[in-house]
């Protein structure tokens, strides 16, 4: 490059005081040489022409204050409790029951990380806090079977549904398998005293956990012989009744009855239900006989819900569980069985003289109305009954009643499985006193070994 052109191409740059001095560069007026931009200087960079008017500025532009924008301001963080040291040991009981704030539980935890008496104090106080709650029972709630499964089959019906009239066996048995499946070895030999009523007297008879379990298992196959299953008593018993075929079974053994005797019995159990259920409600009309009586298949499976239930509530007690009642519906249909065996019982202690003849010299002609007596039961499965008192055959009638009887669900059952002596029943009496006792020993004739 020429010093010509290093003066056309530069200029003087004007005074900036100096308002008048001309704008632009000056051709006429070479730079001094000591001035920058001379000659003998480096050209300046060209400034950057890349820049677009979106880049966002080289100094960023002051943040907006959330004051400005209209949204709801935070919530300031809590300060945190400073708490005297007497103050904080004051909250332990309240601590150790999860009774204290938020803010008080947070300064004592605090605190019991730099206290160590306090520390002491708190774990002690906090062990007798799980000393106050009450012991609660180990069993299940026995309607919480039957409610589950009636969820399930609101969803979805059954293709082959179980008769109403054996759902009781079948959650008797279900509850008796849960207590036995948590049992130990050694209590399956825990004696058991199995009661009953023998004419007036109580007798009894003393076996173990798993003799209960052989006696069930006998007298269940009663009800699969009729059925055509398998008869689970291998020896003859001289007469077909309950009572004959497990001294039989007892006796035939060659060891007593260990937990082993659950797992027949539990199959039996199923198989019962199971066939009930293919052979469907008309199967409800088959005879099945107990020696001495018959009952029809719907009242024979109720027959032996409420034995099931009854030795599982010995059981029970010979190993310290606790143990519930069945659910109100099963127990209502139970005591419905007893209250319509009540007048078949009655006359045949009548006939074997150990209750007072009727008012007539004759018992009452079938289907005529006779003297009658109300049962009423409190309680769980509660409901009232007419009890005919002169004949089988004859017909209640309120018109007649002679006598009024309140008992109480379970203690009515307790009653009629040969538990609760007649004299003992704490019964609401009313009227006429001979009818009244002849009504009670009929109830505990109900029993039977």
């Amino acid at each position: 490059m020429t010093g010509t052109e290093a003066h056309d191409s530069y200029g003087e740059k004007p005074d900036p005081e100096d308002h008048n001095a001309p704008v632009g560069p000056q051709k006429d007026t070479p730079p001094p040489e000591n001035a920058p931009g001379g000659p003998s200087d480096p050209e300046p960079p060209e400034p950057s022409s890349s820049r677009t008017p979106d880049d966002p500025p080289r100094i960023p532009m002051p943040r907006t204050s959330v004051e400005d924008t209209g949204l709801p301001l935070p919530e300031p963080a809590p300060a945190p409790l400073f708490l005297e040291h007497r103050v904080l040991k004051s909250l332990l009981g309240a601590w150790a029951l999860a009774a204290c704030s938020p803010e008080e539980t947070a300064a004592v935890e605090d605190h019991l990380g730099a206290c160590g008496a306090c520390a002491d104090e708190a774990l002690r106080l906090r062990d007798a806090v799980g000393l106050l709650h009450p012991p609660e029972s180990l069993d299940l709630d026995p309607t919480l079977r039957t409610r589950v499964l009636e969820s399930c089959l609101d969803r979805r019906p059954p293709r082959i549904p179980v008769p109403e009239w054996a759902t009781p066996y079948d959650a008797e048995t279900a509850r008796l398998d849960a207590l036995l499946q948590d049992i130990g070895d050694a209590e399956w030999h825990a004696p058991v005293r199995l009661r009953w009523f023998d004419g007036d007297e109580q007798t009894s008879r003393r076996t173990t956990v798993a003799g209960v379990i052989a006696h069930l298992l006998t007298v269940d196959g009663l009800v699969a012989l009729t059925l055509g299953l398998d008869d689970p008593l291998e020896a003859q018993a001289n007469t077909p009744t309950p009572e004959a075929r497990t001294e039989a079974f007892w006796t035939t053994s060659h060891f007593p009855p260990t937990r082993s005797v659950r797992t027949p019995w539990r199959e039996q159990a199923h198989n019962l239900v199971r066939t009930v259920a293919f052979a469907g409600g008309g199967s409800g009309r088959l005879p099945v006989s107990y020696g001495a009586f018959e009952l029809p298949l719907r009242d024979s499976m109720l027959d032996r819900a409420f034995e099931t239930w009854v030795h599982a509530g010995d059981i029970a007690e010979a190993v310290d569980y606790p143990y519930e009642p069945p659910s109100p519906r099963h127990l209502h249909a139970m005591i419905d069985l007893g209250a319509r065996m009540l007048p078949t019982a009655l006359a045949a202690r009548r006939q074997a003289g150990l209750a007072t003849p009727g008012q007539t010299r004759h018992l009452v002609p079938a289907g005529t109305p006779g003297r009658s007596l109300r049962l009423e039961i409190e309680g769980l499965g509660g409901g009232e009954w007419l009890i005919p008192l002169d004949s089988p055959g004859a017909l209640p009638s309120p018109d007649h009643e002679v006598a009024h009887i309140a008992l109480d669900g379970v203690e009515f059952c307790q009653l009629a499985a040969g538990h609760v002596p007649p004299e003992e029943a704490a019964a609401g009496q009313v009227g006429d006193r001979e009818a009244i006792r002849d009504v009670l020993f009929a109830a505990a004739s109900l029993s039977r070994m």
